[in-house]
């Protein structure tokens, strides 16, 4: 482990100076009068983190080594670096940060207690200071001598790592060291790349402990019955795991052991293009309240756009979890009852929800899959389906065959029911259908969680084989089976065998790792 003590204090004697777990209200102050954000009028903040206005998905690496080698899931997305080349990064990395003033924030993830994590995060910036203080857990009893740090995280956004000896492509890296338990962050503002480096490390660890890191939100009803829904961007997992009914644990990432689901974290990273009192009443709240970090959002002399994509559709909001209303404080819940996987279907074939056998549950768990959408990136002129194993391919560090393993025993053991949810398209694909309205799919959730269609009659998908009830309260049936909302049926059946068959090619990399029954539960062709 890195001796952060040491730096710091080598830092002091050079004239420069670090501020200790600063209170979020200074962290805003001083990001305004560094000129690092733009004050709102809410009493928060706003960065603009151009031109990273998201993840830098080909800058991320893993170091190879001996404790490595053999337990990364090496591939193009976890990329390796040399010890070697990550120790010349590092090496740089702090001379650069020993020449200015800093802000070292100390916070834990995972809020069962018994899972707990000390991280250390070393910023360059104050309104990053102010992102770790939202979204991390507090451990406001511990002093910088006596926190004993498990994970160093160093943040230096400002350098550019443009240097052919670190291994890297561009002035961009983001850089993961397992062994030696650090994380190098350079060459982009973007905030996510702080929690999601965090998320990557527990997915190496917590499997070590028998505990499943799952990228999904949680939230718990009046029953205390637990609910999870997995899901890329884009897709309705924040948005539909806060509501009114019900208490939110967290929107992003948690765990689940012997004793039940616990977030990581301590805040929200919402995604906010398009976000309205309507549809995200619980949000538009939080976003409105002191102290928040909102992130890309367009702005001009009428105030804040949220409904612009100048800057980017990654629009973001970061703020504590108790924003929310009627949030768990611990963090924690018991076993789920019901897990929910939301896919954004832009070809408008797949059913609004699905009810999913245990062998559906972990080919659709292993599947990912959402849509990309024409326009949304270069290149792109028709839907184009994305698969992404356990919904979160980009953070995984094992096999992904071992998260669906633990799932599979968790939900087996618990008796867990999982659904599929189309929060995408019908009546036509992307373009030429519309959006399911989140009042339909709210209302089809609710009736899952409730019971209401457990005992409703059920009809078949003869496409992708999936269980879809017929009825359901409040819920038009000719919503419930997409094909008759199409008026060319041709078309319909033309767009849902292109998908299936995209599900099938996918799904052949598993086929020698899991059991011919798990592998014919998927769409047939």
């Amino acid at each position: 482990m890195h001796d952060s003590i040491r730096f710091l204090d080598k830092l002091a004697k050079d004239g420069f100076q670090y501020y200790y777990n600063l209170d979020s209200s200074s962290l805003v102050d001083m990001s305004v009068s560094r000129g690092e954000t733009k004050m709102l009028d809410s009493g928060g903040v706003l960065l603009n983190t151009s031109p990273h206005t998201g993840r830098a998905a080909q800058d991320r690496f893993l170091v190879r080594d001996q404790t490595t080698v053999e337990d990364v899931h090496w591939s193009d997305v976890n990329k390796s670096v040399e010890a070697s080349q990550f120790g010349l990064l590092m090496s740089d990395v702090e001379k650069y940060l020993s020449c200015r003033d800093l802000f070292v924030v100390d916070k834990y993830v995972c809020a069962d207690e018994s899972q707990r994590v000390r991280v250390r995060f070393v910023l360059e910036m104050a309104c990053h200071a102010l992102f770790v203080d939202n979204m991390f857990l507090d451990a406001n009893d511990s002093t910088i001598e006596t926190f004993n740090p498990e994970l160093m995280v160093f943040h230096a956004p400002l350098m550019n790592a443009d240097n052919g000896e670190y291994g890297v492509r561009s002035g961009t890296a983001v850089e993961i060291n397992l062994d030696k338990r650090i994380v190098v962050i350079v060459g982009t503002l973007y905030s996510g790349e702080i929690k999601k480096s965090v998320f990557s490390f527990l997915n190496y660890i917590l499997p070590k402990r028998s505990v499943l890191p799952m990228h999904c939100s949680a939230n718990i009803g009046s029953d205390n019955d637990t609910a999870l829904f997995f899901g890329l961007s884009g897709t309705g997992k924040t948005t539909l795991s806060a509501t009114k009914n019900r208490r939110l644990i967290g929107d992003d990432e948690h765990g689940w052991d012997e004793k039940g689901v616990f977030n990581f974290e301590g805040g929200c990273y919402a995604k906010v293009i398009n976000i309205s009192h309507d549809n995200e009443p619980e949000i538009c709240a939080a976003i409105n309240k002191p102290n928040i970090l909102l992130e890309n959002v367009d702005m001009s002399s009428d105030g804040l756009d949220f409904a612009s994509t100048r800057i980017t559709e990654n629009t973001r909001a970061s703020y504590p979890v108790e924003y929310m209303s009627g949030f768990v404080a611990s963090g924690c819940g018991g076993h789920p009852q019901n897990i929910f996987f939301l896919s954004a279907d832009a070809f408008g074939v797949l059913p609004p929800i699905s009810r999913l056998t245990s062998e559906q549950t972990i080919y659709y768990f292993l599947s990912g899959y959402t849509s990309k959408l024409a326009g949304v990136e270069q290149g792109i002129v028709e839907p184009e389906a994305t698969f992404s194993p356990c919904f979160a391919e980009p953070f995984l560090v094992l096999n992904p065959i071992k998260y669906a393993e633990m799932l599979m025993f968790m939900m087996s053991t618990q008796n867990v029911t999982g659904w599929l949810v189309n929060t995408g398209w019908h009546r036509g694909k992307y373009g030429e259908g519309t959006r399911i309205s989140i009042s339909v799919t709210r209302s089809l959730i609710d009736a899952a969680l409730t019971g209401n269609i457990d005992d409703v009659e059920y009809m078949v998908d003869p496409v992708f084989g999936l269980h879809v009830p017929v009825q359901c309260s409040n819920v038009d049936e000719k919503l419930l089976t997409p094909r008759e909302l199409w008026k060319d049926k041709h078309k319909y059946d033309e767009n849902a065998e292109s998908l299936a068959c995209k599900f099938e090619n996918n799904f052949r990399k598993y086929q020698g790792e899991v059991s011919v029954d798990i592998s014919l539960s998927g769409p047939q062709v």
